[in-house]
């Protein structure tokens, strides 16, 4: 076990002590998720305070989490806990601000989806990510080392994506040829209710943003780079500004196909990824998480027993979770290495999200690298279209990094 004795608050050694943990929103996902996999790894990670604007919200968590100092500042809990980790579970409106406060404090970031509204949001995370790590050069003399901003994107880290990504790395199975990714969930008017959901402001985007980017993104992890999408979207059910419906035809790099649906209005709810290898076809059912059983691997009549049993057999069961992707986290950051899911790796499902949308609406074909500054897709998601910006938009420009 870690000393868990208190630190020089200048001191950045984490080789000999526990890391220091900071909780930034104390909602559902908070309780539900990161707080849980945050006292998994108790001999390694010390929750030493948790900030909300509600008060009475924070303290209760506070208090049913045994988390010793609860605030209402962020500003003066980075200063005065100086955490090494913190963990950002608020609205996605406010990811950027609270991500980039926090990377200037010195603290690496594990942020939940979607990251931020907006490419440029992200660029403006990622200038952020640079000028901590210049002063962090600057003050102690070290290169590298961070801190970084890390997305939640825990299905990349089950063990059952590790090993079908290992396999369509190496072309085991063959090329990838034709695939399909699936987020079919249902929410009903109530789940709207909460002022911050189906709108741009406060959610970014629909359920291709909110819902499917999960789904999306293990499929990037998967496949690898894409190169076009065309996309449609709409509001079936729903009275909001965002979709809540959309498809997408999307090719990649490989020369694979794949087919996109993103909906909140199927009452028979599934998360579910294809793959249609030259050998073998792949597939993944589950909901909100799976483990090595919620894989499916039928071979082409040529495979032989031998090579099947190779690519049915991933390993220890490691199921997706928060869990998983923060001990690669703590990993990480310990060795003073970029996280997967930061940087340009965690740009990906934003990039391709931000291509969908701008396809869907403006029915054209949308290529990846296309979306920049001077875009206004860049800025918001809905780019100012007609029928899909709000009634009265705020003026969008670019973000200042």
């Amino acid at each position: 076990m870690f000393a868990t004795s208190p630190r020089n608050l200048t001191e950045r050694n984490l080789t000999d002590r526990r890391i220091r943990a900071a909780v930034i929103g104390t909602g559902g996902i908070a309780r539900g998720a990161h707080l849980p996999a945050l006292r998994a790894l108790r001999d390694e990670i010390e929750i030493v305070a948790a900030f909300d604007i509600d008060e009475e919200a924070v303290r209760t968590f506070c208090a049913d989490g045994d988390v010793p100092r609860p605030y209402t500042d962020l500003g003066r809990m980075l200063d005065e806990q100086r955490p090494d980790l913190v963990t950002i579970c608020t609205p996605p409106v406010f990811h950027r601000e609270q991500t980039v406060a926090a990377l200037r404090s010195g603290a690496w970031v594990w942020c939940e989806k979607p990251p931020c509204p907006s490419l440029a949001e992200f660029d403006a995370i990622e200038a952020a990510e640079r000028q901590a790590a210049e002063k962090r050069a600057a003050e102690e003399g070290a290169g590298g080392g961070g801190p970084y901003a890390s997305i939640v994107f825990q299905h990349r880290f089950g063990s059952g994506a590790r090993h079908v990504r290992s396999l369509i790395a190496d072309r085991a199975m063959g090329r990838p040829l034709v695939a399909h990714c699936q987020t079919t969930w249902y929410r009903d008017t109530a789940y709207y209710s909460v002022p911050w959901r189906g709108n741009w402001a406060g959610e970014g985007g629909g359920p291709a943003m909110g819902h499917g980017i999960h789904q999306m993104d293990l499929l990037l992890e998967l496949l690898g780079p894409w190169t076009e999408v065309r996309a449609m979207a709409g509001r079936l059910v729903h009275d909001v500004e965002t979709e809540d419906v959309s498809t997408a035809l999307v090719r990649f790099e490989s020369g694979a196909l794949a087919t996109v649906v993103n909906s909140v209005l199927s009452p028979d709810e599934v998360s579910r990824i294809r793959i249609d290898c030259e050998r073998a076809t792949v597939e993944l059912t589950h909901l909100y998480g799976y483990t090595n059983d919620d894989w499916r691997i039928t071979p082409a009549p040529d495979v032989d027993a031998v090579e099947l049993a190779r690519w049915r057999d991933p390993g220890e069961d490691v199921p997706s979770s928060h869990l998983a992707q923060l001990r690669s986290l703590v990993a990480d950051l310990r060795a003073g290495r970029r996280p997967r899911a930061s940087g340009a790796d965690g740009r990906t499902s934003l990039e391709l999200i931000s291509a969908l949308y701008k396809s869907a609406f403006t029915d054209t074909t949308v290529r990846a690298g296309e979306i920049g500054p001077g875009d206004p897709f860049h800025t918001a998601l809905h780019g100012g279209a007609p029928g899909w910006a709000p009634p009265s938009p705020v003026p969008v420009t670019e973000i200042p990094a």
